[in-house]
């Protein structure tokens, strides 16, 4: 027997996308992971963990492919008609900044205690968030302060795009989705080579990776776009009955099975994003399917929510934790420090344990409360009820 179809909009688009919700924190935990192996590993220095790197190197990127398409698919999924341009604005500001000057400024308050330069080029780009725009690695990649932003900013491009961008695609018929999905999956695939006309030099610091074709592959904006796309696209195509009905464990296994040979096969500037975001846009739309259909999913228990809930104040608060905290990646000898993997352990469990409860914090005394109090006018908030989670992204 055949799988019931999913139910169309409106049905569909007004159901609360937990299962997503729970996998945001997942994305989220790979980014944590991959900033503290990559610190951590080098410092054991033990030839039995050198077949790790690559796969470390490849966890944050593939969290950063998940979050991009997640935001194009749940803002499509959680569009509705009477929406305004304004109103959508207004809320993912207020989304993402109270969290954004919240972790920048303490930033900058652990580097002058530390000793470390504040100039305008490590600051002023990343609070108006433009920093990736700019290719430079001082803007974009300032490894004392918060660095991970330079991802808002091609989500601010995103979420700037989106009004004009919705009724574009709402114009593809219905019939001509997922060949608009492949067109568009090919051309994330194309990325590297393009990028193979622009100079080797100089090299990303601490790497003998070529900084400019990883700058216009990974970093700039308008390049990460089309991620944003192809998750937009895959909302379509679920909301509009033309989804394939892969069911979740399957979709799961693609792309696990996708994140082991591009991370295991290819240099790293082809396994940043690559084939993967096509498997991970698969990975959304079955989860979404999973939560209309009322399917119970590992991802939407109490736990994975809550988890979920955190995971963007994770996001913001990591790096510092990592930079600051028992690790002391911004120590003196932050990259050339050598550990036991003992030590190692206990510092990379540590670093866990203090970017949970950070997050936790960030979430209950800033994003919340900012979101509850700013994210619609005062007229609109007692006129209407509060807009149903979906999950979104940052």
């Amino acid at each position: 027997m055949s799988a019931p179809p999913v139910p169309t909009a409106p049905d569909a688009s007004s159901s609360r996308l937990r299962s997503l919700t729970g996998m945001r924190f997942v994305a989220s935990f790979m980014v944590l992971i991959c900033h503290i192996g990559i610190v951590l590993v080098p410092r054991v220095q033990k030839p039995g963990l050198t077949w790790t790197e690559p796969y470390f190197y490849a966890l944050g990127p593939t969290g950063v492919v998940f979050f991009f398409v997640l935001s194009g698919f749940v803002l499509t999924w959680a569009a509705r008609p009477g929406d305004t341009s304004k109103l959508f604005w207004r809320r993912r500001l207020v989304k993402i900044y109270p969290n954004h000057l919240v972790t920048l400024g303490a930033a900058l308050v652990l580097m002058l205690i530390t000793g470390h330069a504040v100039t305008a080029a490590n600051t002023v780009p990343t609070l108006f968030l433009v920093q990736a725009w700019i290719p430079d690695q001082e803007v974009v990649l300032n490894y004392a302060s918060n660095a991970p932003t330079w991802s808002l900013a091609c989500e601010l491009l995103f979420y700037l795009a989106f009004p004009g961008l919705l009724p574009l695609l709402n114009r593809i018929r219905a019939g001509r989705l997922w060949l608009w999905m492949g067109g568009v999956a090919l051309l994330i695939c194309a990325l590297p080579f393009v990028a193979l006309s622009l100079p080797e030099q100089p090299v990303m610091t601490n790497t003998d990776v070529p900084w400019w074709p990883l700058w216009f592959t990974y970093y700039f904006p308008i390049s990460r776009m089309l991620e944003f796309m192809l998750g937009m696209l895959t909302a379509r195509i679920v909301l509009s009955g033309r989804w394939i009905g892969l069911p979740l464990v399957p979709a799961i296994l693609l792309a696990g099975a996708s994140f082991v040979v591009t991370a295991g096969l290819l240099p790293e500037m082809y396994s940043q994003t690559s084939a993967i975001a096509f498997f991970i846009a698969l990975l959304i739309a079955a989860g979404a399917t999973a939560d209309v259909r009322g399917h119970r999913t590992l991802f939407r228990s109490r736990t994975m929510i809550f988890l979920g809930e955190i995971s963007f104040a994770l996001y913001m608060v990591h790096w510092l934790v990592i930079l600051y905290g028992p690790m002391q990646m911004a120590g003196a000898n932050g990259w050339t420090a050598q550990s036991t993997v003992s030590r190692a352990l206990v510092d990379g469990g540590l670093t866990v344990v203090i970017t949970l409860l950070l997050a936790w914090l960030l979430y209950r005394l800033v994003e919340r409360p900012a979101v509850r109090r700013w994210s619609r006018p005062a007229a609109v908030a007692r006129s209407s009820p509060p807009r149903a989670d979906v999950g979104v992204g940052s």
